[in-house]
């Protein structure tokens, strides 16, 4: 049986996977001469590289030194500083574990994003910005793992992430569990700094060519002007 594999690449992001374990990790390779420019950054990766090490250890993930040439073939680019992981699928949440153990939920539904970089670079400010869970449909750019980790520097495989088919089947279920629903959009809504934003909140921003339906902002409790 053939298994589906992904590579992630630089400390940042292979760090965050090992932190937050949402999915397999099968084995980290380790440019083995890796030159530094200074003595501060040979410090500052030997750090990094340690702590990369000892985590993985205690999840019996395999390290391996790799000449650059081996690495470079392997990576998607030349930005991975000399450290990749091969990895599995991402593991997703059910929406009800998005809200547990939750005071006051701020969920976000990232709908229509049609780049993995612009969508890693979505999470990272919604994390930034205290989200505590993501939710996406079936197809998404989890799937290009590397691109979206590194874009996030980290925050997509930090972040608790479930599956919904659309934004009106995961409205329909956070309405139900008492959060406040709102949108993006520029017509008949309240500016993001105007706005209260204190109690449970399920978000929905839309992307780059497919925005939010009419249908669903008339039916949101807010809809929210990004100035």
């Amino acid at each position: 049986m053939e298994i589906d594999t992904q590579l992630l690449e630089g400390h940042i992001s292979i760090e965050a996977a090992l932190e937050a374990r949402t999915r397999p990790i099968y084995k980290i390779l380790i440019q083995q001469d890796k030159a530094q420019s200074s003595r501060i950054k040979r410090q500052q990766r030997q750090r990094h590289l340690t702590h990369i090490q000892q985590m993985a250890a205690s999840q019996d993930i395999p390290v391996q030194f790799a000449p650059a040439a081996e690495i470079d073939t392997q990576a998607n680019g030349q930005s991975h500083g000399g450290l990749i992981a091969v990895v599995g699928p991402r593991h997703f949440v059910s929406m009800g574990d998005l809200l547990h153990n939750r005071e006051c939920p701020f969920v976000v539904m990232l709908d229509g994003i049609e780049d993995p970089f612009n969508f890693g670079q979505a999470v990272r400010a919604l994390y930034a910005a205290g989200a505590t869970g993501l939710v996406v449909r079936p197809r998404n750019w989890m799937t290009a793992a590397g691109v979206v980790a590194r874009a996030s520097a980290g925050a997509s495989e930090r972040m608790e992430t479930a599956v919904a088919e659309d934004a009106e089947t995961a409205a329909d279920f956070f309405r139900q569990q008492g959060l406040q629903i709102a949108c993006t959009g520029q017509t008949e809504s309240t500016s993001l700094y105007a706005a209260d934003l204190t109690q449970p909140l399920f978000l929905v921003l839309g992307g780059e060519k497919r925005g939010i339906t009419r249908s669903f902002m008339r039916n949101a409790d807010v809809v929210l002007e990004i100035p």
